[in-house]
């Protein structure tokens, strides 16, 4: 089957990406500074205000933004990991099934440490609270890292950038597998939605 660039993200899965990316990594970088406060609690909102997103979007998106494309039991997750190892990896348009459980559990913490860090900016709760948050925050940068280590690992592989892919929203793929839209529009949304959502977490 020939294979040629084909339009798999559209704009509402790869601005939410990057949004994440960001978002997490300032929220990172200002946890321990009582001066930027503010930022990191917009920059956390950010986080989270994507995830709520993506979970409609999960359902009613484009294709591959779908989690029925994704999210599939242990024994395919196996079968990808196992052809990774043999050097042999399975062609996947869209995510492969162990991306698609990483997604699934950065959105679910996500969402927890979000909450946790809005109750915390309430004054909603103690201590338990604030190691609460924080140990959520570490299990998501330790998903972070074996996600980075498998989009390494599968750009090599699959001799495809999979970093530039989630930029340009094209990947290598049968003419047929392609999207027919990038929904700008709802990509218009998301950015709208975000930058409201972010403020009233924060205020």
């Amino acid at each position: 089957m020939n294979e040629r660039k084909i339009l798999v993200w559209d704009w509402p899965v790869r601005l939410g990406h990057w949004l994440m990316v960001g978002g997490f990594t300032l929220a990172w970088l200002t946890s321990e500074s009582e001066s930027w406060r503010l930022v990191h609690v917009l920059a956390g909102g950010t986080v989270m205000a994507v995830a709520l997103f993506r979970l409609p979007w999960g359902l009613f998106g484009s294709t591959y933004a779908r989690f029925s494309d994704f999210v599939h039991g242990p024994g395919k997750v196996r079968d990808y990991l196992l052809s990774l190892l043999g050097r042999h990896p399975e062609a996947h348009v869209g995510h492969n099934p162990a991306g698609g459980w990483a997604i699934l559990l950065l959105l679910s913490l996500a969402l927890l440490c979000g909450a946790s860090g809005w109750a915390m900016y309430n004054d909603l709760g103690g201590d338990w609270l604030e190691e609460l948050h924080e140990g959520l925050a570490s299990g998501m940068l330790a998903v972070v890292a074996i996600h980075l280590a498998g989009v390494i690992s599968g750009s090599l592989l699959h001799r495809e950038n999979l970093v530039r892919a989630m930029v340009t929203g094209y990947k290598n793929g049968p003419a047929a597998a392609a999207i027919p839209s990038a929904r700008p529009l709802v990509g218009i949304a998301l950015l709208s939605w975000v930058g409201v959502a972010a403020w009233w977490l924060a205020s």
